[in-house]
Order: C-alpha cells, then sequence, then structure tokens
C-alpha cells in the first residue's frame, strides 16, 4: 500500500485548507480511512474516520464541525476539508489504511504539514 499526502501550508488562524491522500497499491473502495496528526512534542492524534463507502464519518470532538473527511472511490483518493483553523491545529496529517480500531499501528503516509499562525 502507498499512501501521499498533499495540500498542507500555512495558514492564518480561520482559514482553510483541504488535505488530499492519494492511495494506491490495494482496493482502496474496500478500506475505512483515518486522518490522523501530530504535533511537535505530542502524541499521534487521531481526527477522523470515513468507512469504505464513504456513508459513515466520526470526528473528534476537537475538529467536529470544522473539518469534514471525504472518499472519492472512483479516484482513490482520501480528503479532509479543513476550515475555521486554529492555533492548536498545527500539526504534521497523516492518512492511515484502516479505522478506528487499527489507526495506531496502520501503514501511514509521510504526512502533510499544517501550519496555523498569524
Amino acid at each position: 500500500a502507498q499512501l501521499v499526502e498533499s495540500g498542507g501550508g500555512l495558514v492564518q488562524p480561520g482559514g482553510s485548507l483541504r488535505l488530499s491522500c492519494a492511495a494506491s497499491g490495494f482496493a482502496f473502495s474496500r478500506y475505512a480511512m483515518t486522518w490522523v496528526r501530530q504535533a511537535p512534542g505530542k502524541e499521534l492524534e487521531w481526527v477522523s474516520t470515513i468507512f469504505d463507502k464513504g456513508l459513515n464519518t466520526y470526528y473528534a470532538d476537537s475538529v467536529k464541525g470544522r473539518f469534514t473527511i471525504s472518499k472519492d472511490n472512483a479516484n482513490n483518493t482520501l480528503y479532509l476539508q479543513m476550515n475555521n483553523l486554529k492555533s492548536e491545529d498545527t500539526a504534521l496529517y497523516q492518512c492511515a489504511l484502516g479505522g478506528t480500531a487499527v489507526w495506531k499501528t496502520a501503514p501511514k503516509g509521510q504526512g502533510t504539514q499544517v501550519t496555523v499562525s498569524s
């Protein structure tokens, strides 16, 4: 499996970004997918999970109402739309192959850096 994230960058508080995760090497449409993040000096944190068909989504309380996860099974791509970004959202964001039960040890991409700062 190969996962390649993109879309990160520097954004001001209140701004928006859309992250993408291009997947290959496995049957993307059959798997749940997860976004995780790690801020400097902090542990890896679960952000959001979407089930295989994209009909069920779950969010950490810290991002609920601001982030939206989606899954394009036709193009093997996972997305994370992030709105109303806050400084505490600054982290390296990675996509992971699998759902809430396996995200800690699941295969992940190299990540894309999101920095929220004025």
